[in-house]
């Protein structure tokens, strides 16, 4: 087999951009998806990679790109990566237009991507030869969510977006169950604490001050690059070996509620 190919949604910043980085590294050859094509831009003349300028909330554009990959070569892994939260409000106060686009970028769009490139994993799959350097290993194609520990642990505030990564994380176990028999792994990467630029800056509608309050006084939160090394070791590992799921967090949270402040140090 040649180089595989895999696609990163989400590609634009964050944990999308440093998967594609990580994946470019690694030999990958890799199609980044997002919708401001500036920052595509900027990342393929980095990278190498390829882009594809697409918003996944809009079934033409994923028609558009399920089309352009067809066309252009093998679907060896997809990584569902773009998503969001808004606010920190009450069930009862939240916005229904901040529920509504989280539930379209975190779980339909991860749905419609889905949908779309399932066809084109099936197809990149080939059965094993006696000149495999694994011999005797049975091809893989890969499917990784990327969710959220909001998708496995409730707290106050999370409201829109505990429901729509709680969904997420439903949708992937569900598709494991479906694709069961089939040689495509399905792949849970559930971060905690991740600081990102735009994260936080999405959730509170642009306030900085509030965006970094978040991670004031925390001893070595994740950042994206963290994520990236996760979703890439997963991916490669033997093509008989599925991790259903993995959740990472920085040791200074132990909940999305339980976070320590300060320096970690041992009690005695």
């Amino acid at each position: 087999m040649g180089k595989k190919r895999v696609v990163v949604t989400g590609a634009s910043s964050g944990i999308g951009a440093a998967t594609v980085r990580l994946f470019r590294r690694h030999g990958w050859d890799v199609v980044g998806v997002a919708r401001r094509t500036d920052r595509l831009a900027a990342l393929a003349e980095e990278t190498g990679a390829a882009v594809f300028t697409a918003d996944l909330t809009v079934q033409a554009d994923v028609d558009a790109l399920r089309d352009y990959l067809a066309e252009t070569g093998p679907v060896n892994a997809l990584v569902n990566n773009a998503g969001g939260a808004k606010g920190l409000d009450s069930v009862e106060t939240g916005s229904i237009d901040d529920w509504a686009w989280m539930f379209e970028i975190n779980v339909l769009a991860v749905k419609r991507v889905t949908s779309a490139l399932l066809p084109l994993l099936r197809a990149s799959l080939t059965a094993p030869t006696d000149t495999d350097t694994d011999a005797g290993a049975a091809a893989s194609a890969d499917i990784v969510n990327i969710t959220s520990i909001a998708g496995h642990t409730a707290y106050i505030g999370g409201g829109g977006y505990n429901a729509a990564k709680f969904a997420a994380h439903a949708m992937t176990e569900v598709l494991r169950l479906e694709l069961n028999g089939e040689p495509i792994r399905v792949i849970e990467v559930a971060p905690g604490m991740v600081q990102t630029e735009e994260f936080g800056l999405v959730r509170f509608g642009g306030d900085v001050e509030k965006a970094q309050a978040a991670y004031a006084n925390v001893a070595h939160p994740m950042v994206a690059e963290d994520v990236a090394a996760t979703v890439v070791a997963a991916v490669e590992l033997p093509a008989h070996v599925n991790v259903d799921l993995i959740v990472v967090k920085p040791v200074a949270q132990a909940a999305p509620h339980l976070v320590a402040r300060g320096p970690l140090l041992p009690r005695g």
